[in-house]
Formats: C-alpha cells, structure tokens, sequence
C-alpha cells in the first residue's frame, strides 16, 4: 500500500512539504527579527544616540553642567526616538511577514481543493 503513488503524494504534500514549508518561514521571520536588530535595540532603547555624550571636564561650572546635562538627555532622547522608530518598524514587517505565511501554508494545505475545484468549474464552464 506505501507504494501507491497516490499514498506516497498525500505523504509528501500534506507531512513533509508543510514540515519544510514552516522551517523556511520560521527562517524568515528570524532573519527580519535579525535583520532589524530588534533585541538589540530593546537592550540599547536608552542609550545615547551615535555614543554622543559630552563630559562635564574640570572644576564646577553650573553653565557647564547644566550644558552637559541637557546634551546628554537630548542625545538619549533622540537615540530612544530612533530605535523605537526601528523597532516599530521592524514589529510591523514581522506582522506582515507572519500573515503572509499564514496564506502561503494554508494556500499549500488548500492547493489540491483548488485543483479539483477549477477541474470542476472548467468543464462546467465548457460543458454548458
């Protein structure tokens, strides 16, 4: 009965081609994870952008130190703006990408139906 080629098709588009089909996206979706260096940029969100921070220097000067520590915290606020900017945008291509996934495995579970179905339809369309 394992030699019936119909038995050996079933085997092969329903187990293994499905089992390859999930390895291939599961690779895609960690490749964009990847890609946008999302972990990353979560572990790094507060940090100052470009690794530009000023140096208070010598002595004690309130204007000094008030410049420095505005500089500071607007360079950490413009590197926290960016990352979530990145990390947003990389959230919403996985999104995307696990969509598409989801219609490329289901239209591979669904290919023989639609097969059948136009079979079907067509001969309907050429018959009447």
């Amino acid at each position: 009965m394992m030699n019936n080629i119909l038995v050996l098709w079933l085997t092969w588009h329903f187990f293994e081609a499905p089992r390859e089909i999930l390895k291939a996206l599961k690779n895609f979706l960690l490749f964009n994870l990847n890609y946008f260096s999302t972990s990353l940029l979560l572990k790094t969100l507060f940090s100052p952008w470009r690794k530009y921070e000023w140096s208070f220097g010598r002595g004690f000067d309130p204007a000094r130190y008030f410049e420095v520590v505005l500089s500071n915290l607007f360079s950490r606020f413009i590197g926290t703006i960016v990352r979530s900017v990145l990390i947003i945008t990389g959230l919403v291509f996985e999104i995307f990408m696990i969509l598409a996934a989801l219609i490329i495995f289901l239209g591979w579970l669904f290919l023989p139906l639609f097969l059948i179905l136009g079979i079907y339809y067509g001969f309907r369309q050429i018959l009447l």
